[in-house]
């Protein structure tokens, strides 16, 4: 199945009006994003996402699921605290880079790699202690079914936490597409969920940053924590 519209995308390749009105019509499956890979050494900063940073250095270790996992380096940051990590992209190429960092960083045998389209995929449901989701920027109709698959993986006394860009956004000078149906607040993923859980974080984050000028700007993030009962 292709990926069709957008997954967690380097806004910088669509800022532009015609980069935009492309995006519209492009398919953004696993040949776009080998192909995306492939042209740079590397995409994303290496650093893992500051939200599961903040949200997950003090739980207990346990079965991590890292959603859309790219180059690997949440994998390999809650790989590092002793957490079991399944990490899933559609994209080989960006997992093979990652493997590589595991095997720098001596933690490959506690990461299995998955190549998967995330539109059909379906995880094992309640299989994981901890459920991260990091900007996966998609439109409401694959979301919110996306979502909800996630959220039955999650272990009964398991943490799902989704982190996604807050529609203010879209009125700062970041990087930005003009796409309003991209964006999504915490209490639209909240609303997705039933009585079986205990919503412990449910905030837009601001975050720090420089737009592509270089002047600093404040962002925000959509950050949703959800325990699961049990």
């Amino acid at each position: 199945m292709a990926l069709k519209l957008y997954l967690p995308l380097p806004w910088s390749i669509m800022h532009t009006e015609s980069a935009h009105d492309e995006s519209e019509h492009a398919v953004f499956d696993q040949d776009f994003w080998d192909r995306r890979y492939a042209e740079q050494h590397r995409i994303w900063s290496g650093n893992p996402n500051p939200q599961l940073v903040a949200e997950t250095r003090e739980l207990p270790p346990g079965h991590a699921l890292d959603v859309g996992c790219g180059e690997g380096a949440d994998a390999l940051w809650l790989a590092g605290r002793d957490w079991r990590v399944t990490a899933v992209d559609i994209s080989p190429v960006a997992l093979a880079r990652a493997r590589e960092q595991a095997e720098v960083a001596e933690v490959a045998q506690a990461i299995e790699w998955l190549a998967e389209d995330l539109l059909s995929w379906v995880p094992e449901p309640r299989g994981y202690d901890l459920v991260s989701v990091q900007f996966m920027q998609l439109p409401q109709a694959a979301r919110t079914p996306l979502f909800q698959r996630l959220a039955a993986s999650v272990a009964p006394g398991g943490m799902l936490l989704i982190v996604g860009h807050h529609p203010s956004d879209m009125h700062t000078t970041a990087h930005r597409p003009p796409i309003a149906e991209l964006f999504y607040t915490p209490e639209e993923v909240a609303g997705l969920l039933d009585e079986s859980w205990t919503i412990t974080v449910c905030e837009a984050r601001p975050r720090p940053t420089t737009d592509p000028g270089g002047n600093p700007v404040t962002i925000h993030d959509s950050v949703l924590v959800a325990l699961r009962s049990g």
